[in-house]
């Protein structure tokens, strides 16, 4: 079956365990996303922004243990341009917000601090817009859907589609699940999976879509056995060196971008697990066959018969 006597993988036989997997895992997000919701930051909140200068370099963890046992669990703590300037951002628009950080902080502070700002920022990203942005994805999704279709076939653009919200749904489970902050960075972030993820899952498609063409005695599960098989090379490669970055990023970023790399991270995971399993299972569920791919036969007029 494989022209180069390569050892082929069986991925689809275990196609039934990754598809319990996946259901669960959705399930369980879509479980939580409703009741649990997720925590939107103060991009989509708003709240008070309060810069701070300190004499000396502000150690940011004490700063943050700090305003949560004076009663602000939710509070943002990050350098602001150096490692004595303080942005903190906290939800709520007190006008005297402000002084009552700068007071909790020096109370056990042995230098000076000064505050230098106290302003509330409005949410950047308001209920209307929000609803706009999700109507925008799917209609992305849906443009998604007829490239393929007219690039592949129609199975393949659904199995495509299905996969994508696959790991948005679970990236977003996850923020749930542990009440992990969600702004404008993680937003970004999952549509950078989109990308990362369609990617993925077209290379393999046009492989599936080439062997079914080439090994003509094969059955569908072994002509996707071996597509995965001879992508997997390539799939693993990108992943990896991938996820190196995002783990530096994720150890060494520091907190303005945390979450967008822990985003990025199980994203770039689910979507190379999704490329693999989910798509690929989904053809073979909708009975992908050769025939599918084949382009339509044109009948031929019959020529004009000679008087």
């Amino acid at each position: 079956m494989n022209d180069n006597n390569e050892k082929v993988l069986n991925f689809m036989g275990g196609r039934v365990v990754a598809a319990a997997l996946s259901i669960a895992l959705v399930l369980g997000s879509i479980i939580s996303l409703f009741s649990s919701q997720l925590q939107f930051g103060l991009d989509f909140t708003g709240g008070t922004l309060i810069e701070l200068g300190y004499d000396k370099t502000a150690d940011l963890e004490n700063i943050r243990k700090e305003l949560q046992s004076a009663g602000y669990p939710d509070a943002v703590v990050q350098d602001f341009g150096s490692d004595k300037d303080v942005l903190v951002r906290i939800a709520g628009d007190k006008p005297s917000l402000g002084n009552d950080v700068a007071a909790i902080l020096k109370s056990s502070y042995d230098g000076e601090i000064e505050l230098r700002r106290s302003e509330f920022v409005g949410p950047q990203v308001g209920e209307e817009l929000r609803e706009d942005g999700g109507l925008g994805m799917l209609l992305a999704l849906g443009v998604v859907m007829l490239y393929i279709a007219a690039r592949f076939q129609f199975k393949f653009a659904l199995g495509a589609v299905l996969a994508l919200a696959h790991d948005v749904i679970i990236t977003l489970g996850v923020f749930s699940v542990f009440n992990l902050s969600f702004d404008l960075t993680v937003l970004a972030a999952l549509l950078a999976v989109i990308g990362y993820s369609l990617n993925d899952t077209i290379v393999v498609a046009d492989r599936i879509r080439e062997n079914f063409r080439k090994l003509r005695k094969a059955t569908p599960i072994e002509v996707i056995n071996a597509s995965l098989t001879q992508t997997l090379g390539r799939t693993l490669v990108t992943s990896l060196t991938t996820l190196l970055v995002l783990v530096a990023l994720f150890i060494y970023g520091g907190e303005l971008i945390h979450n967008f790399a822990l985003a990025l991270i199980i994203g770039v995971g689910v979507g190379t697990y999704s490329s693999i399993y989910v798509a690929a299972n989904i053809l073979l569920l909708m009975k992908i066959s050769r025939e599918d791919l084949m382009p339509p036969e044109v009948e031929q007029e019959p020529a004009d018969e000679l008087p």
